[in-house]
């Protein structure tokens, strides 16, 4: 008997380390790629466990000095890897529209959802409807006319392009999930700050806003995700680094037939860092918000 009820036990234990060690494996291969020498890479068989590491890989992005795998490849290839020196820069843009994106979220997102969760006005439905509507709408279907927009705007290359464009699709559903959990919050607190002499907003910010922390946090980190990772529109909208951002870069860095792969390896953890920094410092509050959300559902 003890010997089923530990078995039992521990099965979801190794399945859980199983699923980790699934999910986890590209990650780990492609940190390990980024600090081995690309004649490495290609060995048959392969060390699975790295015998010689190099940080040539990262000096190449961020000084531009060539690694032995260039040298041994000939001055062409070096050219050819040029691209990923771009990554640095990249990174500083997706940075830049993805927090301003999650910054505009949050506060038209916060003040819209409140007004619907607590206020009654003439057309409220139909118009909370339409928010939900239009996160139906496939990005691909208004990729031309947004482009014209943007052109005819004078906005083309430029930040503002991006962060309106990634702002149309990511409000409606910060709309409709911080409308669920303020619909939560006991209007009683509210009439208590009413009752203190709080304006409507003064109730939202000093009263709600702290009650919905966990709430605005997830739908931050939704926002911010999918701005950050958006490769289509910014490929339509930038042309040059001044505004393009890292998944445009790893692109255009992967795809060259003669590209270093542990350059492309570089690129690819850089680009990973902001989201794992931006996860680890909110990780409670985007858990919690989360799952009170999906209990009220």
């Amino acid at each position: 008997m003890r010997r089923r009820a530990a078995l039992r036990a521990a099965i979801p234990v190794l399945f859980g380390l199983g699923l980790a060690a699934y999910i986890l494996a590209p990650f780990v291969w492609v940190a390990l790629s980024s600090i081995q020498p690309e004649r490495e890479l290609f060995r048959v068989p392969p060390h699975w466990v790295p015998r010689q590491l190099t940080v040539d890989n990262y000096r190449f992005v961020f000084t531009g000095r060539f690694p032995a795998g260039y040298e041994q490849a000939g001055i062409a290839r070096g050219r050819i890897s040029e691209k990923a020196r771009d990554a640095l820069p990249a990174l500083r843009n997706s940075t830049i529209v993805a927090v301003s994106v999650a910054l505009v979220n949050l506060v038209l997102g916060t003040l819209a959802a409140y007004t619907f969760s607590r206020l009654r006005f003439r057309g409220a439905g139909p118009l909370y409807s339409f928010v939900l509507a239009s996160r139906l709408l496939p990005p691909m279907a208004v990729a031309i006319p947004y482009y014209l927009i943007v052109n005819r705007l004078g906005l083309l290359d430029r930040y503002a392009a991006l962060i309106l464009i990634h702002t149309v699709f990511t409000l409606p559903f910060t709309v409709w999930f911080l409308t669920v959990y303020f619909r939560r919050v006991p209007p009683d607190l509210e009439e208590a700050a009413f009752v203190d002499g709080c304006t409507r907003l003064q109730a939202l910010v000093r009263i709600v806003v702290p009650v919905a922390a966990p709430a605005l946090a997830a739908a931050t980190a939704f926002s911010f995700m999918f701005s950050y990772n958006d490769f289509p529109f910014a490929l339509f909208v930038t042309s040059t680094i001044r505004s393009q951002t890292i998944p445009v870069i790893v692109a255009n860095t992967a795809i060259n037939p003669d590209v270093s792969f542990g350059v492309v390896a570089v690129t690819v953890v850089l680009t990973m860092l902001p989201p794992v920094i931006f996860a680890l410092g909110f990780r409670h509050y985007i858990t919690r918000g989360l799952i009170t959300v999906t209990t009220t559902r």
